[in-house]
């Protein structure tokens, strides 16, 4: 049965982003303790509910004794219901205060083991369901709670469709080295996606225009700061679309992302301390530099001795050469027409330089990387049946795949974007590791 103080705790409950809609009113507040200072006969809980943070008061005068000492003894992350009236101060973080009348202690902790002091990058990753409460790490997975909106929001109302790829495969779709083998029923083998880019294909000549977003993987032995096991990716494809229409969807793309980045999420990119002005250019047209082009920029850099190796023409690009290219310029960059033999099976070739694929990779500014990548698909049904030879996989395993190329084959077209890449560019922050709530890395698989 509910008692009083319940009944009374239950009443007006309010979250801290709220409060501005209840000064001079009594309200209730849900959440954990994080912060606690004592001035005499005075206490300052900071509260924490997921929204927000606010400084709380409380007068010993003011609460019952048992209410007092509860309260001046609890640790960090204790979890806790306040009742008070709302006040306006502007000196006070957010600009608002709660001037406390009743409180309950809902679980009182102790030693909590995320200190003020400064903690090893592996201490924070094994307590990483902790570490998720500190501001920063609130912040962040806030500015990609906010690009997965705007992802959502602009295919919707472009009238994409969303259709989800499966996760068990059963065959490669970019190359049998970076995939994960699962045992499914009967001793079959199937895969964790690396992509949802084949199964597009066939919902676009259903559906026109559409998306899929989900999980992948990838088996790379990669260590870098751009990498992770398992991140999400979205993917949306077009049905009678080219390279061009690729090139002009990701601008369209990319600017819409960072202008809600920008405008919902002010509070949060402050306290990553990040800088706007990066964000803001992040506006139609990006330039556009051919794959030779990109390489001739590279060999120069090497001449200046700006580069230590010098790039050869044929080879993909490092993470060193993406950030070269991408510095010389203050907004993304799409470089295009890269050579087949670095890119997947089912891209299309340039008609005039068969040597070439109609792809693109755009590379995000300030050292972020590719964070696009795709480009026109091939429509020659026996191109394709060549490919998967070279490239020695199972035709069975494709003959849904070539069905589509039999049936209403047509020029067609999209691209992927990884979000932990996206939402470490918008937050500029350095490691991808921190851009999604559990990340999963080559050493690391817990917590």
């Amino acid at each position: 049965m509910a008692t009083q103080m319940d009944e009374q705790l239950s009443m007006n409950q309010v979250y801290i982003n709220e409060l501005s809609k209840h000064t001079g009113q009594e309200v209730t507040l849900k959440g954990w303790l994080y912060n606690l200072r004592s001035s005499g006969k005075l206490l300052f809980p900071q509260l924490r509910d997921g929204t927000g943070i606010v400084q709380c008061v409380v007068f010993k005068k003011n609460v019952q004794p048992e209410v007092w000492d509860a309260l001046k003894g609890l640790g960090q992350e204790s979890a806790l219901i306040i009742r008070g009236a709302v006040r306006a101060d502007e000196r006070a973080p957010g600009g608002y205060e709660i001037d406390v009348s009743s409180a309950e202690v809902v679980q009182s902790a102790h030693d909590y083991p995320i200190t003020p002091k400064e903690h090893g990058t592996e201490f924070l990753m094994d307590h990483r369901h902790l570490w998720l409460r500190s501001r920063r790490q609130h912040a962040i997975l806030k500015v990609r709670a906010t690009v997965v909106k705007a992802v959502r929001d602009f295919l919707d109302n472009d009238g994409f469709t969303l259709c989800d790829a499966p996760i068990f495969t059963p065959a490669a779709c970019e190359g049998t080295t970076t995939l994960f083998e699962v045992n499914y029923f009967d001793e079959e083998k199937a895969y964790l996606t690396q992509s949802g880019q084949l199964y597009n294909e066939a919902t676009a000549a259903a559906f026109g225009k559409v998306y899929c977003f989900g999980p992948t993987f990838r088996a790379e032995k990669s260590k870098t700061r751009r990498h992770l096991t398992e991140f999400w990716m979205v993917e949306p494809e077009m049905a009678y679309a080219t390279l061009d229409d690729v090139m002009n969807l990701s601008e369209r793309f990319l600017s819409y992302i960072a202008s809600r980045v920008i405008e919902d999420r002010k509070e949060e990119l402050k306290i990553l301390e990040r800088d706007i002005s990066k964000l803001e250019t992040i506006v139609p047209p990006f330039p556009r530099l051919h794959y030779d082009d990109a390489v001739k920029m590279l060999q120069e850099g090497h001449e200046r001795g700006e580069l230590e190796n010098r790039f050869e023409w044929g080879g993909d690009f490092g993470a060193p050469d993406e950030t070269y290219i991408s510095g010389h310029f203050d907004k993304p960059v799409m470089v295009h027409h890269y050579p087949a033999a670095v890119k997947a099976f089912y891209m299309a070739r340039d008609p005039e330089r068969s040597e070439l694929a109609l792809g693109v990779d755009v590379l995000a500014p300030e050292g972020y990387g590719e964070v696009i990548g795709g480009g026109a698909r091939a429509t020659s049904l026996d191109f394709l049946r060549e490919q998967i030879a070279i490239h020695e996989l199972p035709e069975e395993a494709f003959n849904w795949y070539l069905d589509l190329r039999r049936y209403g084959s047509v020029p067609h077209a999209g691209f992927g974007m990884g979000i932990e890449r996206c939402t470490a560019w918008m937050c500029g922050i350095e490691h991808i590791r921190e851009t999604i709530p559990f990340p999963r890395m080559l050493y690391r698989l817990k917590p």
